[in-house]
C-alpha cells in the first residue's frame, strides 16, 4: 500500500512513534485498523483512474494510499501538522506526480488546514467525489459545506458516528433537520456498521460508512436559491419543537397567521396534528410551495445556519457545545 502503514493497531502505534507524534486526545484522533472496512470504503467509492477525490482528514494515509493505488487523483486536507509532515514523506511519489499533473491518476495534493476554513471550490473542480473518515463533531458542518455549496460532489462515502449515519438516512417517522437537509440533496444509505475495535485507539461508540449519491443540479426537485432558503427556514423552525404538532409549531415559530398555516397544510395533504419528524422531504417541499414566500424575521433561520438540533458527541449523548471538538477515524 502506498501509505507504507500496515492496517493493524501495532503498526499504527509504531508509525505514530516514528513520526514523533501520538493519537491526540485533544483532537480525538482514532485511526482505522480494519482491512475489511478500508476495502468497503474504497469499493463504495469505486474511483476510476484519474477520478478527482477530496479526502478530509487523511491522518496516517491508510485510506489515502488505497485511493491513490486505485487510480484516484486525490486532494487531501489535513489539520494536524505532524500528520501532514508524515504524509509528505510517506506519499512523496504521489505528491510529486500531482505537482506535474494534479488530474493524472495515482496523484496526491496535500493541503494543511481545517476543511471548514478552506475554499473547496478552489481545491477540486467538478466532477469529483468525497471519501473521508470524518471527525465526529464536524460531521454536520462538513455536510452543510459539501451539499449546501457549489460545486457539489457527485458521491460522498463517509465514515461517521453510527447514530449520525442512521439519523441522516432515517425514514419518515425518525426524521430530523439533518435528515431532511441531506436527503433533499442526496440519496442516503448506511453501507456498513464499523465496531470500535476497528480503530486504534478504540472509540466508545460504533461508526458507520454513509454513502450519499448527490442529486445533480438539474434535478427537478431542486429549488431556486430563494425558495430553498424558505425551505430551510421552514424546516429549521419546525424542528425547534419536533415533538409538537406541526400546525402549532409553525404558527409559533414563523411569522404566519394560524389560518394560513392550516390552509397550507391542507393543500399539501398533511394532517395538522402530525409531528415534524414524520414528514418526508417531498411533503416538506409541498408544504413550502403551499405556504409561498416567507417574510423575513428573526425566527426563521437561513440555509447556511447550523442545524436546529445538537449533534451527539462521541459518547452518544447531546453535545451542547456543537462543533467543540473533533473525532477522527483515520
Amino acid at each position: 500500500m502506498s501509505s507504507q502503514v500496515h492496517v493493524d493497531p501495532a503498526a499504527v502505534r509504531r508509525a505514530l512513534r516514528e513520526s514523533g507524534t501520538h493519537a491526540r486526545r485533544s483532537l480525538s484522533q482514532n485511526f482505522l485498523v480494519d482491512v475489511d472496512a478500508l476495502e468497503a470504503i474504497v469499493r463504495e467509492a469505486a474511483p476510476a483512474p484519474g477520478r478527482r477525490v477530496l479526502e478530509v482528514g487523511p491522518g496516517l494515509g491508510v485510506l489515502t494510499g488505497a485511493l491513490v493505488d486505485a487510480g484516484a487523483a486525490v486532494v487531501a486536507v489535513e489539520l494536524d501538522p505532524a500528520l501532514a509532515r508524515r504524509l509528505r514523506g510517506a506519499l512523496a511519489g504521489a505528491i510529486a506526480r500531482g505537482e506535474q499533473d494534479p488530474a493524472a491518476p495515482r496523484t496526491l495534493r496535500l493541503v494543511e488546514g481545517n476543511v471548514l476554513d478552506v475554499d473547496v471550490a478552489g481545491l477540486v473542480s467538478p466532477p469529483y467525489d468525497v471519501v473521508a473518515n470524518l471527525p465526529y463533531h464536524i460531521t454536520s458542518p462538513v455536510l452543510h459545506l459539501l451539499l449546501g455549496g457549489s460545486p457539489r460532489p457527485e458521491r460522498c462515502v463517509l465514515m461517521v458516528q453510527r447514530e449520525v449515519a442512521e439519523r441522516v438516512a432515517a425514514p419518515p417517522g425518525r426524521m430530523s433537520y439533518l435528515s431532511v437537509f441531506v436527503q433533499y440533496h442526496a440519496g442516503a444509505r448506511v453501507a456498513l456498521i464499523v465496531p470500535p475495535a476497528s480503530f486504534e485507539p478504540a472509540p466508545s461508540v460504533d461508526s458507520a460508512v454513509l454513502v450519499l449519491d448527490v442529486r445533480p443540479a438539474d434535478d427537478p426537485r431542486r429549488l431556486d436559491a430563494a425558495a430553498e432558503d424558505d425551505l430551510w427556514r421552514l424546516v429549521q423552525a419546525a424542528f425547534r419543537e419536533r415533538r409538537k404538532m406541526i400546525h402549532n409549531v409553525l404558527a409559533r415559530q414563523l411569522p404566519l397567521p394560524a389560518d394560513r398555516v392550516a390552509a397550507a397544510l391542507a393543500q399539501a395533504g398533511i394532517a395538522a396534528d402530525r409531528r415534524p419528524q414524520t414528514l418526508s422531504v417531498d411533503e416538506w417541499l409541498a408544504l413550502r410551495a403551499a405556504l409561498g414566500p416567507l417574510a423575513q424575521d428573526r425566527r426563521g433561520r437561513r440555509a447556511g445556519d447550523p442545524p436546529a438540533e445538537p449533534e451527539p458527541d462521541e459518547r452518544g449523548g447531546p453535545d451542547p457545545a456543537g462543533d467543540a471538538g473533533e473525532w477522527s477515524a483515520r
